[in-house]
């Protein structure tokens, strides 16, 4: 098990290496939440492309850094588009975050999430009742049926998810991410929480999308596991600073791009966070 000061190193050369190497990170992501995903991308030090092509999303899985595939609102052209860019990516040995959002609504939505399965993504980033739900799906330990998912929201705390969260990252041999009031990042051997992040992250749609994405971005610099606490940390510290300055959600939202841009590689790494054996 690795100590809290060499993470706190991994994650501030991953910061650095993001920002010195602007690495391209393709995005086939919830139409909702594009703009924010892009802007987020952006201000921690990547470079966004968005797409929707079968072909477009095998030209960036192999032309990019990482990818980011987000099944909010699927569109009948992402059947075709999401196994291909998945399996370009796996072929490749490309790191990719996939975000499972509202798993179990709808058997297209189910069925894209069985195929993604074979290519392993190397970080997969949801909030608790999704994580239970995909292990469900995948028939891993820790999962369950998805009565408890309610569209994008939570109705199952992180600590429920933690079993759940190790058998997908055992599974992939990469990390997972769970989102909630303290978040929970895990390779399956190791636990990190993350603290911080703001009330009004509930309020602004994308903050989970969006977090996908920078998880991106940062593994394309570092290993999955550093990569997805690098991306929780910076949106822990860049939340809870952005709401001190906020007068509600419109604000917030600006604040906190701003913040996620000017947040120093050191500062992010001494977010809080413990470590635990899983």
């Amino acid at each position: 098990m690795h100590t809290k000061e060499e993470v706190k190193r991994q994650m501030t050369e991953a910061v650095r290496r993001v920002r010195a190497g602007n690495p391209m990170v393709g995005s086939v992501t919830n139409t909702v939440t594009i703009q924010f995903v892009a802007n987020a991308q952006l201000a921690v030090g990547g470079s966004a492309a968005m797409v929707y092509l079968p072909e477009e999303g095998e030209f960036l899985a192999a032309a990019g850094g990482a990818a980011y595939i987000n099944v909010g609102t699927l569109l009948p052209v992402y059947a075709e588009t999401l196994p291909r860019t998945a399996a370009m990516l796996h072929r490749l040995g490309k790191p990719w975050v996939l975000d499972p959002v509202a798993v179990g609504i709808g058997e297209m939505r189910s069925s894209l999430l069985r195929q993604l399965q074979e290519y392993k993504p190397s970080i997969i980033r949801g909030n608790a009742s999704e994580i239970i739900a995909l292990a469900g799906l995948w028939g891993l330990d820790g999962g369950a049926d998805c009565s408890n998912v309610r569209g994008v929201d939570s109705r199952d705390s992180v600590e429920m998810a933690k079993p759940a969260a190790a058998a997908l990252a055992r599974h992939t041999n990469g990390a997972v991410a769970v989102s909630g009031k303290t978040d929970l990042i895990t390779d399956g051997k190791i636990a990190a929480y993350s603290y911080g992040g703001s009330h009004f992250m509930e309020r602004v749609t994308g903050c989970g999308c969006s977090l996908g994405g920078v998880a991106a971005v940062y593994a394309a610099a570092a290993s999955p596991f550093i990569a997805a606490l690098t991306a929780s940390a910076v949106y822990n510290l860049a939340g809870k600073r952005a709401e001190s300055k906020a007068q509600g959600p419109g604000s917030f939202y600006t604040r906190f791009l701003d913040e996620l841009y000017i947040a120093s590689p050191e500062e992010i790494a001494e977010n809080p966070f413990e470590l635990e054996r899983v």
